[in-house]
């Protein structure tokens, strides 16, 4: 069991633009990933080297510590180690360690502790969920969030319990319209990663998320005996579903729709905040690119699940996430529910990416690489 990763994650490394498009990972210009750059395929040996042979083995250990640095073995999210099947029906119970992003964030009343939302893992002490679970929550000080597990009556020695430290709210959170209905929430203590404990992939821009093709949702409906529940669902056109015999145009900009015409499989009360996530089209892990949001109904015709595109909100995931402190020692004495600031534009409009320490490393293994080969061919 290790340390969920303290910074945001990205996916495991594949062939292919969309792995760079990881939460995290940066804009980094190149189409294949960085840990696929081996020394041997830069030829890069002591009897090889174009420096003296004094310096080549130090010079060598620098640039395989660059490497180890820039492009990590392994992904370190939307990955589903215990999940053997993928669901092809609707209200399918999943196994334990099915679904390792998914949380449970739970109330306690007075007649007892209840579940509220769901929400997904980013990091060790980070969680995505939609903002209108907190409507009528009133104080969140007493609130849990219930990690690891998929049966609610009965968590399990994998699951993990934390409470809530800080809720974040989307600065233009519109409740009577679910305009920008997304929310993050800081958990007191950090989370370990294991099989049943994972991060979830928000992706950016570049990844063409109409484009995915196997897609699924999740969630604990209050009518399934509280245990998570799966189900294969298909993204819809969004000017299909604002049409005149769907939604009227009640669906925003920041939304995903996701379902079927005929209605069928739907997320519904007690699914808030359940990841819809899609796998990737070239590789085995999963994009979580969006979050149960609103509906009419539940399973009804030409009304398929609304969601809030985690995609449309990847910049300002960015920014509040990478506010929030360094690991801290112990929990808050009170969490502190507050508005998130309007996020700093440039001069195009958008907010910039963040260059540290990622980008740059792949800068500086760019021009390494140049430099290199700028003194093979003298040397030549």
């Amino acid at each position: 069991m290790t340390l969920c990763c303290p910074s945001l994650p990205w996916p495991a490394h594949r062939t292919g633009p969309s792995v760079t498009a990881a939460l995290g990972w940066g804009t980094v210009s190149t189409t294949k990933p960085v840990a696929a750059v081996s020394v041997a395929a830069l030829e890069v040996t002591p009897q090889s080297w174009p420096l003296p042979p004094a310096l080549a083995p130090m010079a060598l250990l620098g640039l395989l510590v660059l490497l180890a640095l820039v492009g990590p073995v392994g992904g370190t999210c939307g990955l589903r180690p215990m999940a053997s099947d993928h669901s092809s029906g609707g209200g399918t119970s999943v196994q334990p360690g099915a679904w390792p992003g998914i949380v449970s964030i739970q109330a306690t009343w007075e007649n007892g502790t209840w579940h509220m939302c769901s929400g997904v893992l980013l990091s060790s002490q980070w969680v995505l969920t939609v903002a209108h679970c907190f409507a009528r929550g009133g104080g969140v000080s007493t609130w849990e969030v219930v990690i690891g597990t998929t049966d609610l009556t009965q968590p399990g020695p994998e699951s993990k319990v934390r409470h809530i430290q800080r809720l974040l709210v989307h600065q233009h959170y519109v409740a009577a319209t679910a305009r920008n209905d997304i929310a993050l929430v800081e958990l007191d203590q950090p989370v370990e990663c294991s099989d049943y404990i994972q991060l979830g992939c928000v992706p950016d821009a570049s990844l063409r998320v109409s484009e995915l093709k196997s897609c699924y949702i999740a969630g604990w409906d209050f009518g399934s005996g509280m245990v998570l529940q799966e189900s294969k669902v298909h993204l819809m056109d969004t000017e299909l579903c604002n049409s005149s015999p769907w939604y009227a145009g009640a669906v925003h900009l920041d939304n995903l729709c996701a379902g079927y015409p005929q209605g069928s499989i739907d997320t519904c009360q007690g699914d808030s905040g359940g990841p819809l996530v899609c796998k990737d089209n070239e590789a085995d892990y999963f994009w979580l690119v969006g979050m149960s949001s609103w509906g009419r109904g539940c399973e009804r015709a030409r009304h398929p699940g609304i969601y809030t595109s985690t995609q449309h909100f990847y910049n300002w995931i960015l920014l509040q996430t990478g506010l929030s402190p360094a690991e801290r020692a112990g929990p808050a004495p009170e969490p502190v529910v507050t508005s998130a600031p309007e996020q700093p534009l440039t001069s195009s409009g958008t907010l910039m990416p963040m260059a540290f320490p990622h980008q740059i490393l792949v800068q500086f293994r760019n021009l390494l690489q140049e430099f290199l080969q700028f003194l093979k061919d003298k040397k030549a």
